[in-house]
C-alpha cells in the first residue's frame, strides 16, 4: 500500500481512538495514539488476515500485549472491516463488545489481554503452534515500553529464543512514556535492543512513524531465520494530537468535551493535508 494510503488510514485510527474514549469518558488514548501507525502498517500491508473469515486457520495472529490500548486495535479492526466503524463509540459501555480490554468475543482478535506481560507468552505459544502443525502463518504481539517492566515478559523472550521461533515478531512500542512518567525513571529497562539480543532476538531498531522504516524493518523480520525477531520502534505518545504528545497525564484519561474539539480539529488538519498531498 502506498504511504500517503497509509498515512490515511493510521489518521482515521487517531479518530476512533479520540471518538471511542471520549465517548466513553474512559481509556487510554496516550499509548494507542501511539501506536496509531504500526496498527495502520499491520492491519493494511503486513497482516495476512481476512475480515470476512475471521476465524481463517491460516491467518497471521495479533496479539496486542499492551491491552489497555485497545482502542487503537479497535480502530484498525473497524477500518479493516472486522466490525462497523460507529461501534467505535461503544467503547467501555454497558452491553457493548468493546470493552476496556481485547477479549475473544470481538471479531479479528485473537487472544485476550490487559494483564500486562502476559500477551508475549500467548504470542509465544502460538508461534510454537504454527511450528508443531507445520502451519506458514506468523505471529506478532506489540508490547508497551513499560510493560517490559514485568518479569513474565524475558521469560517468555527465553522461551522463544530458545525454540528459535522465527515466525514471531515482538514489537516494543518506545515511547519512553508510562503511567509514572519516563520510564527511565520509573525502572528503565533501557538499552531495550541490548537485552532481546541476550535473549537470542534478532533485533531491529524503527521509526514508529516512517512507513518506509516500518516496512524494511517488517520485511527484515520476515526474512530472518533460526530466531525471533524484536522491532523496537521509536514513538511518540499522544502522536498526532498536540497537548497529548509526550504527556504521560495521557496514559490514561480521556478527553473532555473541549479536549476533545481540539483533538478532532488536529486530526482533521492532517487529513486536509494528506487531502492536498494527494491531489498534487
Amino acid at each position: 500500500m502506498l504511504n500517503l494510503e497509509l498515512k490515511k488510514r493510521a489518521n482515521d485510527i487517531r479518530k476512533g481512538i479520540i471518538e471511542g474514549t471520549h465517548s466513553a469518558k474512559a481509556g487510554h488514548p496516550g499509548g494507542s495514539l501511539s501506536a496509531a501507525d504500526v496498527f495502520a502498517f499491520l492491519y493494511f500491508e503486513e497482516l495476512h488476515v481476512d475480515s470476512a473469515k475471521p476465524d481463517w486457520e491460516d491467518r497471521d495472529r495479533f496479539v496486542l500485549s499492551k491491552g489497555h490500548t485497545a482502542p487503537g486495535l479497535y480502530a484498525a479492526l473497524a477500518h479493516k472491516g472486522f466490525f462497523p466503524v460507529e461501534d467505535l463509540k461503544t467503547l467501555r459501555k454497558l452491553g457493548s463488545y468493546l470493552q476496556g480490554h481485547p477479549d475473544l468475543h470481538i471479531p479479528g482478535v485473537d487472544m485476550a489481554s490487559g494483564s500486562l506481560g502476559q500477551g508475549i507468552s500467548a504470542a509465544a505459544g502460538m508461534a510454537l503452534g504454527a511450528k508443531m502443525k507445520q502451519k506458514d502463518y506468523r505471529v506478532y504481539t506489540l508490547l508497551g515500553d513499560g510493560e517490559i517492566e514485568e518479569g513474565q515478559v524475558w521469560e517468555a523472550a527465553m522461551f522463544a529464543g530458545f525454540r528459535k521461533l522465527d515466525n514471531l515478531c515482538v514489537i516494543v512500542d518506545n515511547n519512553n512514556l508510562q503511567i509514572d512518567g519516563p520510564i527511565d525513571q520509573v525502572c528503565s529497562p533501557y538499552p531495550i535492543d541490548k537485552k532481546f539480543e541476550a535473549f537470542n532476538f534478532h533485533v531491529i531498531n524503527a521509526d514508529a512513524h516512517d512507513f518506509d522504516s516500518l516496512r524494511a524493518a517488517f520485511a527484515e523480520a520476515r526474512a530472518t531465520k533460526g530466531m525471533p525477531t524484536c522491532i523496537v520502534i521509536k514513538s511518540i505518545k499522544g502522536k498526532g494530537v498536540s497537548y497529548m504528545e509526550n504527556n504521560a497525564d495521557w496514559h490514561g484519561k480521556a478527553p473532555n468535551d473541549a479536549e476533545y474539539e481540539i483533538a478532532m480539529a488536529d486530526l482533521d488538519k492532517i487529513e486536509k493535508e494528506l487531502a492536498e498531498e494527494a491531489n498534487k
